[in-house]
């Protein structure tokens, strides 16, 4: 090929390629400006959505991000009601006046605040401690304080042979009394509010006074400018709308002073809490706190001081609670008045200081009505305090009531049957007293007669079967020890010796032998060995009252809803009855238990019920003892009265326990105080009045 061709072709192929370089570059600006475009379309529409569309939105958003906010440190909790919703507890709004220092504000500022405020509140001022006015009269005084200091003890400032603290100690010391009576009260007010001002730390809010008078309260709310740092607020205080009754287990809030106790700090912190927040401390309040609390205020805090609501608080979950009002308050005042009248009238009471009451409905583990109440002499005058948690935690020796759990191993284990007849006397173990019944000249007693007069030679009889023991009188006596657990497993069936997990934040177990000696053994199956929490034996007596189901005993009904007025909101949970076991024992036999325990109200209980017909019941005396000087060590016997029982005995309604601890101590009469009869027979007849 020629040179001239192939230049010819080499102009062409070059001229190609630039076309189609050409053409890929105008291809690419046209794409590149047509993602260009779309990208200017998108942000257009953003601006436009942001500055016009929903320019509102993103103001709020910009002043969530840029305010400071702040919840409100009280909300209502939610009421409490009894289970007919007659109102126990409910919320009180209190006038507060807080202060909380900014950032940019000086102690001389504080000082002019404090008389500011003072002027125009009225403060009681009695907590201010000389310490304090000491501290105060320092910064309203610095230069002649500085003046008590030495030159020999600034020079062992510099050679730091004292500190600023050392310093600072020396010259409260040396403040006269002569320098501080020169205050007026206008002074000490103002030394007050300083103090309140200034104590703890500097970011928290400082209550300086809760139930502001009116005037009060707008002063300090209309002068917010001038008051740089203080503030006012509605807290929310409880309302008990029945005075003391059932006080103590409806349980305390904390206040916003104290805020969160040092012992529940960790646990509440680890929930989200603050430490000034308002928390349930004790019983039903602590139980429930997370029903209870309610969702705090939100509030944006402006540059004057003052607060704009961004969103409302909302009030706890209201509950209701199983407990029966009228029947609560009628237990109490029984209680008061028999227990003062036991100490005042009746002879060999020394020891005797109260009695314990439960009223629960067996068919649901409900308890109606729980008190106990303690009288104590004070110079002639006999006071009365509640010890109701006592219930749940201070174990009894139960004797005789246990007898119809102790009839149930005879039962089970073929110790007997139903009809089984023996002879009431005396069992004699080598080397120990003999063990008799209450009584001599029982005679011959079947199953049923045992229970009607509470023989404990029947029982003695039924445990020697159940150990597997030859038995001969003043013999020895060699027992399988599984006894003890044959017994103990048996009565644990019932709530004896366990838990009854009743919604409270505390409760104890009892008292549970650990000797395997046989005469310990009979005096398990009398209920002279273990002891059971009064809570215990209503779990028991509530168990046999239920044919032998055995409920979980409760406080807490129903969960409302809040609402924004009285009214009691829509339902949000019903607490259904909790069956937790019942009681390994063919009917036949449980019933035969029931039938003895109604025989025992025509027989050893007659009266112990009132009037209400058709009872059924055990009663039960039991050696016990008390320490008289709290030293750990047992001083004196004493005697101790129980009752449990249920009526109708065909259709339960409800049952009762009545137990009075040490309620006979004397070593020359045999008279016992009725406290413990006439406790039960009027509670009996008021419940069954009520109920109907």
């Amino acid at each position: 090929m020629s040179k001239r061709k192939k230049s010819r072709n080499k102009k062409k192929y070059e001229t190609k390629s630039n076309i189609n370089t050409s053409y890929l570059s105008n291809k690419r600006f046209l794409t590149l400006s047509i993602l260009l475009f779309i990208l200017f379309i998108i942000i257009m529409y953003k601006i436009v959505n942001i500055q016009i569309l929903n320019k509102a939105k993103y103001e709020k958003s910009l002043d969530n991000l840029t305010v400071d906010v702040v919840y409100s440190s009280s909300v209502p909790r939610g009421r409490i009601y009894d289970r007919n919703y007659n109102l126990l507890v409910d919320n009180v709004g209190v006038k507060t006046i807080y202060y909380k220092r900014l950032s940019n504000t000086t102690t001389k500022d504080q000082i002019k605040l404090a008389y500011e405020v003072a002027k125009n509140i009225s403060i009681d001022y009695s907590k201010l401690q000389e310490i304090n006015l000491k501290e105060f009269y320092m910064v309203n005084n610095k230069e002649l304080c500085d003046k008590k200091i030495t030159n020999e003890e600034k020079e062992k400032l510099k050679q730091r042979k004292l500190t600023l603290k050392d310093i600072n100690n020396l010259k409260l010391e040396r403040i006269t009394k002569e320098e501080l009576d020169k205050y007026n009260e206008l002074d000490k007010e103002a030394a007050y509010i300083y103090y309140l001002m200034t104590t703890g730390y500097y970011y928290d809010e400082k209550i300086i006074k809760t139930y502001a008078e009116d005037s009060e309260y707008a002063y300090i709310a209309e002068h917010l400018s001038k008051l740089k740092g203080f503030n006012v607020k509605l807290e929310w205080e409880r309302k008990y709308l029945y005075g003391n009754v059932f006080r103590t287990i409806l349980g305390n809030v904390s206040n916003s002073e104290s805020g969160i106790p040092k012992e529940l700090k960790d646990n509440y912190l680890s929930k989200g809490y603050s430490l000034n927040d308002r928390v349930g401390v004790t019983y039903l309040e602590y139980q429930y706190e997370s029903l209870l609390k309610g969702t705090k205020a939100t509030y944006k805090l402006n540059d004057d001081n003052s607060y704009t609501l961004i969103k409302d608080g909302v009030r706890g979950n209201d509950i209701v609670l199983t407990i029966d009002i009228n029947i609560q308050k009628e237990v109490e005042e029984i209680l008061e008045e028999e227990i003062v009248n036991a100490k005042k009238n009746n002879p060999n009471t020394t020891y005797y200081s109260g009695s314990h009451v439960i009223v629960t409905d067996p068919n649901t583990g409900e308890i109606l009505a729980m008190a106990s109440k303690q009288v104590v002499e004070d110079n002639g005058e006999y006071k009365v305090y509640d010890n109701t948690p006592a219930i749940l935690t201070n174990p009894v020796t139960p004797g005789s009531i246990v007898k119809g759990a102790s009839m149930t191993v005879g039962y089970n284990t073929g110790a007997i049957d139903i009809g089984t007849k023996m002879r009431d006397e005396c069992v004699k173990i080598l080397n120990t007293p003999a063990k008799c019944s209450w009584t001599s000249g029982l005679g011959v007693l079947d199953d049923i007669g045992a229970l009607a007069y509470s023989s404990n030679s029947y029982q003695y009889k039924i445990a020697i079967k159940v150990g597997k023991a030859n038995y001969y009188y003043n013999g020895p006596l060699v027992i399988d020890e599984t006894a003890f657990d044959t017994y103990r497993n048996t009565f644990l069936e019932y709530g004896l010796g366990d838990k009854t997990n009743i919604d409270l934040p505390v409760e104890s177990y009892g008292f549970k032998g650990t000797s395997k000696n046989p005469g310990h053994l009979l005096d398990f199956a009398i209920g002279q060995y273990d002891t059971y929490t009064p809570i215990q034996i209503a779990n028991y007596i509530s168990t046999i009252a239920a044919s032998g189901k055995r409920y979980q005993l409760h406080l807490l009904k129903e969960v409302h809803k809040p609402t924004s007025d009285n009214s009691i909101g829509e339902i949000k949970e019903k607490i259904e009855p909790k069956l937790l076991n019942t009681v390994n024992l063919d009917d036949k036999y449980m019933q035969r238990i029931r039938l003895g325990f109604s025989s025992v109200m025509k027989a050893l209980g007659y009266g112990y019920m009132g009037d209400v017909p058709n009872p059924a019941g055990k009663t039960g005396t039991a050696e016990s003892f008390y320490d008289v000087d709290k030293d750990g060590n047992i001083d004196v016997e004493t005697l101790s009265k129980g009752f449990i029982g249920y009526a109708p005995s065909d259709n339960p309604k409800y049952s009762l326990v009545v137990l009075s601890p040490n309620v006979r101590y004397s070593k020359t009469s045999l008279y016992t105080s009725p406290v413990n009869t006439k406790i039960s027979a009027r509670v009996s007849n008021k419940v069954f009045e009520i109920l109907q």
